[in-house]
C-alpha cells in the first residue's frame, strides 16, 4: 500500500513572448479555482497546425485543466463542500474509522480537499476490494493510501506524497532474525497482507517464488500468526506495529515478545491513487496544488502528539 515518485504534477502552459497573443484563463468565464493564485496565460501559438497525436495530447491536457478549474466552482455553486469519496482500509494509525479524523493519512487528505471546496469521505474495505472499487467504481474518486508501483501507475493518477512508511520485519525475541539480503530469508515463512506492495525488490522475489509468503487480510492477523509460531516473521510498517502493540488488547499483552528488525526492508511514500479518467486527472491536479500548501511535518507532529497524550478531539 498506502508515492512524487508517482504521477507528475501538471505543468503550466508556457506564455508567449508577444503579450498581445496571450489569453488569460480569467477570460474563459470559468469559476475561480485553486489555480487562480498562479494564473498562466494560454499560448495562442499552440493553435498552429499539429500532428493528430500531438493534437490529442494537447486536448487531453487542456480538458484536465478545464475540469480542475471547474471543481471549486461546482463546490461553491452548491453552497457547501462537495464530497471526494475514497476507498480505503482499516490500517491504523494511517486510516481508521475508530481514530480521530479517520487516521493520520485521512486527516491529510481531508485537509487538502477542503482547500479546494471538497471534503473527504472514506469507505472501508479489505485492501484488494478497496483498490478494485477505487479504480473501477464511478462512485469513487480513487483509493488510498497506496505505495507507488509501476503497475499501479498505469492504472491511476498518483498524487504527490501524503506521507511515508518504513517497512520491515517483525519477529519474536525468542527466535532472532538475522538477514542482510533477501536471499537470507529464502527458508523463512513470511507473513504479508494480501494486496500490499512491500517494495519492488521484495515483490519481484515473491512473484518469482523465491520467498515463501503467507497472505492475510490484516497486520493484526499476521502478528497473531507470529505469536502462535505459524510464521517466522511478518512484513509490517514500523508505525503500524507500534500502534497495534499499544492499542490492540490481545497484542498489547504480548508486546515484549515482538521486535522490529533494525534493518528496514524499504522506505516507501504514500499516495492517493485517483481514477484514470479526465475527472480523476482534474481531481489529482487540484489535490496536489492544495497538498503542496500544507505544513505536513508540523501537522504530523501535532497529530501524533495528541494521540500519545490521548487528547485527540
Amino acid at each position: 500500500m498506502p508515492p512524487l515518485k508517482g504521477a507528475e504534477k501538471g505543468k503550466p502552459v508556457p506564455s508567449a513572448s508577444n503579450a498581445r497573443t496571450n489569453v488569460y484563463l480569467s477570460t474563459l468565464m470559468l469559476p475561480k479555482s485553486p489555480f487562480s493564485i498562479h494564473p498562466h496565460p494560454i499560448n495562442m501559438g499552440y493553435l498552429r497546425p499539429m500532428h493528430h497525436a500531438d493534437e490529442g495530447k494537447t486536448m487531453q491536457r487542456g480538458l484536465a485543466l478545464l475540469l480542475s478549474l471547474c471543481l471549486l466552482g461546482q463546490a461553491r455553486a452548491a453552497g457547501a463542500d462537495m464530497v471526494m469519496r475514497l476507498a480505503s482500509l482499516e490500517w491504523q494509525p494511517y486510516v481508521s474509522s475508530r481514530m480521530a479524523h479517520d487516521g493520520w493519512s485521512s486527516y491529510v487528505v481531508d485537509t487538502a480537499a477542503r482547500r479546494f471546496g471538497y471534503r473527504a469521505k472514506i469507505d472501508y474495505f479489505p485492501w484488494t476490494r478497496a483498490m478494485q472499487l477505487g479504480m473501477k467504481d464511478a462512485q469513487y474518486a480513487g483509493y488510498f493510501p497506496a505505495y507507488y508501483t509501476q503497475e499501479r501507475a498505469q492504472q491511476c493518477y498518483f498524487s504527490s506524497s501524503i506521507g511515508s512508511s518504513t517497512i520491515g520485519f517483525a519477529y519474536l525475541k525468542s527466535a532472532p532474525l538475522q538477514w542482510q539480503s533477501l536471499q537470507d530469508l529464502e527458508t523463512r515463512s513470511i507473513a504479508v497482507v494480501a494486496g500490499f506492495s512491500n517494495g519492488p525488490t521484495f515483490d519481484e522475489w515473491v512473484r518469482q517464488h523465491k520467498l515463501t509468503v503467507d497472505a492475510s487480510p490484516s497486520d493484526t492477523l499476521n502478528l497473531r500468526k507470529l505469536l502462535a509460531h505459524r510464521v517466522d516473521t511478518v512484513v509490517i510498517d514500523k508505525l503500524v506495529l507500534r500502534y497495534l502493540l499499544a492499542t490492540e488488547p490481545t497484542l498489547a499483552k504480548e508486546r515484549d515478545r515482538i521486535v522490529f528488525h533494525e534493518r528496514p526492508l524499504a522506505e516507501l511514500s504514500l499516495h492517493v491513487c485517483f481514477r484514470k479518467t479526465p475527472d480523476g486527472h482534474a481531481m489529482q491536479q487540484a489535490f496536489d496544488t492544495a497538498l503542496h500548501s500544507l505544513p505536513l511535518h508540523k501537522m504530523e507532529d501535532d497529530y501524533f502528539q495528541r494521540i500519545e497524550t490521548s487528547v485527540v478531539p
